[in-house]
Parts: structure tokens; C-alpha cells; sequence
């Protein structure tokens, strides 16, 4: 019986994790969850798993929680709950599941208790992979991906030697407007933004998906997980979502990992590795689906995309500027506050206004996140 711990239950991972951890009663239990405001889904969840911890966003949200709960499952909240979740002394493997940098400080206590991570947080890395990786390094605990790009590409390494990797292509669908020109993006709506051709996401990542930040952000995530310069990675846009990733070797051969778009196979492969456990999904039926497309990348068309592989390239506190930006402007979008073009406009101008810190501590980290939201909130204004 392997203990699990959730952050970010109640959104679109989390509850898919829930779904995979009920799928297999005797394989796994719920020890922890960490949700938002969603207080309906929370007490039902809660109900439903029984776990020993929840964790909600505020007080006043915990006192609401706690009665409609069973009377052992302890209730606590903000920042120290998540990391009460994440370091609970019974749970073997966490899956981080929230949405955002605030990811960051429970990953990274968890790792310091040894926990194994099943990382579907991507702006964790984004903003500290370096501390990330070296915390995990000291401590001997793997991190094993969930987004279905690198857990493909995890699983085409499998028994490789790594050496002999040439690149990575990462595929991306291309988001809701993959058909349209830049002169279409011009008025388009936030509800068009929110149809995704192929996934369900949830909303700041269906629209990140839309602008490609959410690729780009897979771009930076893959140099820290498997040691890959940004020379060595590629991203190909690939209609049908069917091959989740490929790997190059240097002897031409191409590895690709091939399934239904359905996050729940990654998500279980990273509770379940390096076994495989029967999933009753559809199976990809390749005669069905006929044709794949495939079609570069353009970094004029996907302006975030460039500017994620442009922050990548600088490192240091570049990547948490070029996270905390977007966050922000997303929200600002979400919102029907700035336009979809505007996005990327405040992104880039608060990158151009940051000198970056090439090793930074996770304190000057913190810093830099919360100067480029300010900076981000005032160049939106302007737009």
C-alpha cells in the first residue's frame, strides 16, 4: 500500500489522481489533500477518501470545512497547511498538483523529508529548478514527472544510456487558435480561449496552452529533469495530441511514446513506477485516428514560446520573472482585463526591465517573484 498526499485536489490533476487512486483501493490510500476554495468538491473528497489531513486556503474556509467532515480528519490552512500536507510523516509519495509558484516551498519540504514527488507542478522547477534538483540530489529522492510530455519522454529513457541522447522534441497542440494568424488573436474571446481542441485543463493552463507559455514552461521543466540544454530541445506542434514526446539518439533512432490524450496514464505511471498497472481507458487505435500532423514551431506566431526559451537560456532568476509574469497576466485575462495579445506584451516588457540574479537563494528567488507581479500588474495597467 503506497500513502499518497495531493496539493491542488479540487483542480483538473487532482481530481484525475483521486480518480486513479480510487481505481486501485488496494494499491493506494489518500493520506493528504490540499485544496483551494472549492468547499463543495473539498468535503466531498474528503468524505469520499477519508484521509487523515486536509488543507484549504483560509480560516475561515477550514471552520466551515471541519464540520461537515469525519471528526478525525484534522483541518488546517494557507501556506503552513500545504506544507503540513506535504510532509506528513505517513505519506510515501507526493503529487503536486497546484496551479502557480506556490508549489514551490511544499515540494521543497517534502523533498527534505525524503518524499518521493510525482511532479504535475511545472512552475516549481521554473522558478528554482536549480535548488530543486540539488535538494533532491542530497537527499536521493527521484522526481517523477506527470505532465504527459515528460513522462513520455521519461519513459522512452527507460534503460537508455543517456549519453547518447541527441535532442527531445516536445509536442504541443497548439492550443485553441492553433488554426488562426496573429491578425485573427486580435479580438479573440476568452471563451474561445478556453475550448482546447484535445485536453481538458484547467483554465490558466488551457489559456498558457493557447499562448504556448505552457510548452515554453515544458521547455525549462525538461532541461532541469533530464539534464538537456536548450540547444538539445525542440518542440513540434502535433495536431492530435496521439505521440506525447520523442526522443533523438545519436544514432537517428527515434524514440516515441504513443497514447489516447488522457491524463490519467501519466499520472498513475508516475504513482505506479516502475510497475504498470491495469488502466481501463480507450485504447489508441491508430487505424481509427489515420493521419498524424506534425508542423513547426513558429517563435513569431508563439511569441511566449521564444521568450520562454530566451529566459531559459539566461537562467538564473530570468525563468521566475518569465513565470511570475504571465501568472499574472493570465489572471489578467481570466479576468477580461487585458486582451489575449496583451499577455505577452507584459511578459517580455517585464523581462526587459530584470537583471537577472545568476545563482540566486531561494530567499532572493522570493524577492524577484514578487517584484516582477508588481511590475507585471503595473505594465498591465498600461496596455
Amino acid at each position: 500500500m503506497k500513502n499518497i498526499a495531493v496539493l491542488g485536489s479540487t483542480g483538473s490533476i487532482g481530481r484525475q489522481t483521486l480518480e486513479v487512486i480510487a481505481s486501485h483501493p488496494g494499491s493506494f490510500r489518500l493520506v493528504a489533500m490540499a485544496a483551494g476554495t472549492n468547499a463543495d468538491l473539498i468535503i466531498e473528497q474528503a468524505n469520499k477518501f477519508q484521509p487523515a489531513l486536509v488543507s484549504v486556503s483560509t480560516k475561515e474556509l477550514a471552520e466551515r470545512v471541519k464540520i461537515h467532515i469525519p471528526a478525525h480528519t484534522k483541518v488546517v490552512y494557507g501556506l503552513e497547511g500545504l506544507i503540513e500536507v506535504a510532509t506528513h510523516e505517513d505519506v510515501h509519495t507526493l503529487v503536486t498538483a497546484v496551479v502557480g509558484s506556490i508549489g514551490l516551498k511544499p515540494t521543497l519540504a517534502a523533498i527534505e523529508q525524503g518524499k518521493q514527488i510525482a511532479l504535475a507542478n511545472k512552475e516549481t522547477l521554473v522558478t528554482a529548478g536549480q535548488i530543486v534538483m540539488e535538494l533532491a540530489a542530497k537527499h536521493q529522492v527521484s522526481i517523477l514527472p506527470v505532465d504527459s510530455e515528460h513522462s513520455a519522454i521519461f519513459q522512452c529513457l527507460q534503460g537508455e544510456n543517456k549519453s547518447q541522447v541527441e535532442k527531445i522534441i516536445l509536442t504541443a497542440s497548439g492550443g485553441s487558435f492553433r488554426h488562426k494568424s496573429r491578425e485573427e488573436l486580435v479580438n479573440v474571446s476568452l471563451e474561445d480561449a478556453l475550448k482546447h481542441p484535445n485536453w481538458s485543463m484547467g483554465p490558466k493552463v488551457t489559456i498558457d496552452s493557447a499562448t504556448m507559455m505552457n510548452k515554453g514552461l515544458e521547455v525549462i521543466e525538461a532541461h532541469w529533469l533530464f539534464s538537456m540544454p536548450y540547444d538539445n530541445i525542440e518542440v513540434l506542434l502535433h495536431d492530435e495530441s496521439i505521440i506525447h514526446s520523442m526522443v533523438v539518439f545519436q544514432d537517428s533512432a527515434v524514440m516515441a511514446q504513443l497514447g489516447t490524450p488522457d491524463m490519467r496514464v501519466p499520472i498513475q505511471y508516475a504513482l505506479t513506477y516502475p510497475e504498470r498497472y491495469p488502466f481501463f481507458t480507450p485504447r489508441l487505435d491508430l487505424a481509427q485516428v489515420g493521419c498524424l500532423h506534425f508542423r513547426e514551431a513558429d517563435f513569431n506566431r508563439y511569441p511566449c514560446l521564444r521568450l520562454a526559451f530566451e529566459a531559459g537560456k539566461t537562467g538564473g532568476t530570468m525563468p521566475t520573472v518569465l513565470n511570475a509574469a504571465n501568472e499574472i497576466a493570465v489572471t489578467q485575462f481570466l479576468r477580461s482585463e487585458i486582451s489575449f495579445l496583451d499577455i505577452e506584451k507584459v511578459i517580455e516588457e517585464t523581462m526587459n526591465q530584470h537583471e537577472p540574479i545568476a545563482n540566486p537563494t531561494l530567499e532572493e528567488i522570493e524577492e524577484v517573484d514578487r517584484w516582477a507581479r508588481e511590475r507585471a500588474k503595473s505594465i498591465e495597467r498600461r496596455c
